[in-house]
């Protein structure tokens, strides 16, 4: 999989670009503030179509602009077709093939990408809502039904927490509404929680061994999600709906007096060990680094076995965050079968095979040449 072209209008600080990319490496050379991040942002949310770094989409469009488009051409199973993502004041608009997309499970996974950002070394140490999103947008990628689930899931999370604080105001006591909500709630969780176990088996299998070589061995890598439910990771769909039930009695008194839901999938964590420690807590941050390098390159295999074809890789920045070791593995894993983009300050000092490959681009005030 490798994305061919890619044209921008009226995004960010480009005016317009079009450029064309080699299938293997393409590294974007310039000084901070030019405009190389917002390139990788913009591949990212011609996949996702959302920005990592920002929710709000006017920030998107050039100042003084009323729209901005990304236009992209696709290589995947060796047919190419084009996605293109138009941002106005009326909202969004994915179009996969010229074709509007009305529900994002319908467009995500037509360009499977890995980001990789300094921010993403924080994916063990910060808190759970980035491993909780993480989770979210990978395994969206591999599994578009999920993002269906998922936004059922946090519509009717929004709809029962409005309701709970209505309660707990006392402007409202519907404790019929309340449960047809729970039941639902429940449904939408039962679903997630077990697409997730699922893929933290998958991501257990990728991310031991890469963390082993990384490691030369001497450190072993344990990933463990942590629900706010009592359950095995084997549970079956029923056992889950079951054991969700039965918390959310529980909790019922205790979630109107704070008016808010306090379990669900909303609330889980996935939990790092390094050698049997808890390696947020208790691990060095080059434990921490390493667990995240893994966790990473992990997920170009894991798409790769799922999909059946390798993810587009961007690496914004972040070879400079890394070691020597770190960054030389880093590069030998994607030697050659990831099409990848590295956007670097300067390439001095980055001594390996791949960039000397590389295609060059050079970044100037929103101006790209190569």
């Amino acid at each position: 999989m490798n994305i061919e072209q890619i044209q921008l209008k009226n995004y960010r600080n480009y005016s317009e670009l079009n450029l064309s990319f080699d299938d293997k490496i393409n590294v974007i050379i310039g000084e901070n503030a030019q405009g190389k991040t917002n390139l990788m942002e913009a591949i990212y949310l011609l996949a996702f179509t959302k920005s990592h770094r920002t929710p709000r989409e006017k920030e998107l469009i050039r100042w003084e602009q009323s729209y901005a488009t990304i236009k992209g051409h696709i290589n995947k199973r060796n047919r190419t077709f084009p996605l293109e993502i138009i941002l106005s004041a009326k909202g969004k608009k994915a179009k996969l093939n010229h074709l509007e997309q009305k529900r994002l499970s319908d467009y995500i996974g037509a360009l499977n990408v890995v980001m990789f950002a300094p921010e993403h070394l924080s994916l063990v140490k910060g808190s759970p809502q980035i491993r909780r999103r993480f989770i979210d947008m990978e395994l969206g990628q591999i599994q578009p039904a999920y993002i269906y689930h998922l936004g059922q899931y946090q519509k009717t999370l929004r709809q029962r927490n409005h309701l709970l604080k209505q309660m707990q105001r006392r402007e409202k006591q519907d404790l019929a509404m309340l449960h047809v909500l729970t039941d639902q709630l429940v449904q939408h969780a039962a679903t997630l929680l077990e697409r997730r176990f699922t893929f933290l088996d998958l991501l257990r299998k990728w991310a031991s061994p890469v963390h082993r070589s990384i490691s030369r061995g001497k450190e072993r890598l344990e990933i463990k999600y942590s629900p706010t439910i009592e359950v095995s990771e084997s549970a079956n769909r029923e056992k889950l709906e079951t054991v969700y039930t039965n918390k959310f009695h529980e909790l019922q008194e205790r979630e109107i007096e704070r008016g808010t839901t306090l379990a669900g999938p909303h609330r889980d964590d996935l939990i790092f060990y390094v050698n049997e420690k808890n390696v947020q807590t208790y691990g060095s941050q080059g434990q921490q680094r390493t667990a995240a390098l893994s966790v990473k390159l992990a997920e170009i295999d894991l798409i790769s076995s799922e999909v059946g074809e390798y993810p587009v890789l961007l690496l914004d920045d972040v070879l400079s965050e890394l070691d020597d070791h770190r960054q030389s593995h880093l590069l030998n894993t994607i030697q050659g079968k990831v099409q990848t983009f590295v956007t670097t300050t300067s390439v001095d000092g980055i001594n390996h095979d791949t960039l000397r490959e590389a295609e060059l681009f050079r970044v100037a005030d929103g101006v790209t040449r190569t």
